[in-house]
């Protein structure tokens, strides 16, 4: 007895990007990093180091996060604006500040 073979077309919707996303500096040399968008929306912004554990949460309705707290390392920074998300890699370079405030003084 021949078996039918069906096979389904999975719709995979959309999901909404976030418009002119920016994410500066980055990597991060300093203790601040700015978030811009064409949306005045407030952002859900949250930070995750390499083994996926969230190390910054907060929500912003400028555009500055202060990321001085972190460690030097790769990060996910995972922004959400409306129904929208971006998800990027963010590295905190925190050598190269040091290494520059040590020239300027």
């Amino acid at each position: 007895q021949a078996q039918e073979n069906k096979s389904f077309a999975v719709s995979k919707t959309q999901e909404p990007i976030i418009e002119g996303l920016t994410i500066y500096p980055n990597p991060v040399n300093s203790g601040k990093i700015y978030i811009t968008t064409k949306s005045s929306l407030d952002k859900k912004v949250e930070i995750f180091n390499v083994l996926g554990k969230k190390v910054l949460e907060t929500v912003i309705t400028s555009k500055e996060v202060n990321v001085s707290n972190l460690s030097a390392g790769v990060y996910i920074i995972k922004i959400k604006e409306g129904a929208a998300t971006a998800t990027r890699k963010l590295i905190i370079n925190w050598l190269f500040f040091l290494i520059k405030n040590l020239i300027l003084s």
